[in-house]
């Protein structure tokens, strides 16, 4: 069954790069038009958007630090001047600051929260604002708005060395919920996608190299380690009609590293 997104409009924060900008091109592939969040490099968000509307899509890259109250309204209000409306948030933004715990810094731990937590909350409460303002059109979609949250394997498997990060995507995980059991009966889906190793620019020391990728293979049953499309692909579904009983769900993209592979040969 093919998927057609034609006439919605997404918003992708953090999407210059990695799983964000691989959610955004599919995205358009599927006809929606996309706003391109990055925070301080405007220039591959840029580049993202020329590539999209080279393709014949509807594009524009937008800046704003998702962590900002005033800034995420300029977002949301430019995305609406631009397109009209939206019909789809993908809160993707996050960052690391890593650290043992007895020397984690104070400001390391807010920068964490605030971008990976915070920031998700401020982009979906203005855009549950703007999906309750729109209401339904049956034309384009049978919900009013659909949130996707950009969580982690994190929010359920501990990981030393990364309490804000790991405490961030927990969080994460209890307000996508929250958030989709209040505003369902309003026609909004709210859901999570966690994704498992996937091989970005941020984790190149590992999956670059032929001993660091083996390591990490140990830890993922099905022996591949994950593109960012395997997360794109994702994205659409939750987007689209297909999922539209799907609320208040981590859908986990993992390759079963959260199926406890240390217990493969009966621990």
């Amino acid at each position: 069954m093919k998927i057609s997104l034609d006439g919605q409009v997404a918003l992708v924060t953090g999407g210059s790069s990695g799983i964000g900008a691989a959610s955004a091109k599919a995205l358009a592939q599927v006809g929606a038009a996309v706003v391109i969040n990055y925070h301080s490099n405007a220039e591959p968000a840029e580049q993202l958007a020329d590539e999209i509307k080279a393709a014949g899509g509807r594009a524009i890259a937008v800046g704003a630090d998702v962590g900002d109250e005033q800034a995420v309204e300029q977002l949301f209000a430019k995305t609406i001047e631009a397109f009209g409306r939206l019909d789809i948030l993908v809160a993707n933004s996050g960052l690391q600051r890593d650290a043992p715990s007895h020397e984690m810094t104070l400001k390391d731990w807010n920068m964490v929260i605030q971008t990976n937590l915070t920031g998700q909350f401020l982009c979906a409460r203005a855009a549950i604002q703007q999906f309750l303002k729109q209401g339904v059109n049956a034309e384009l979609s049978r919900a009013a708005g659909k949130i996707i949250h950009m969580s982690s394997v994190h929010e359920v498997i501990p990981w030393a060395g990364h309490v804000n990060y790991a405490a961030s995507k927990g969080g994460v995980s209890l307000m996508m919920k929250t958030l989709a059991q209040e505003v369902a009966e309003k026609r909004i889906r709210i859901n999570s996608i966690a994704p498992g190793a996937i091989a970005t620019a941020i984790n190149e020391d590992v999956t670059g190299n032929e001993e660091g990728r083996r390591e990490l293979l140990k830890l993922i049953p099905y022996k591949r380690v994950g593109d960012v499309e395997d997360i794109g692909n994702a994205v659409v579904w939750l987007a689209s009609d297909l999922s539209d009983y799907v609320v208040g769900t981590t859908l986990f993209v993992d390759g079963g590293m959260c199926l406890y592979p240390g217990f493969q040969d009966n621990g």
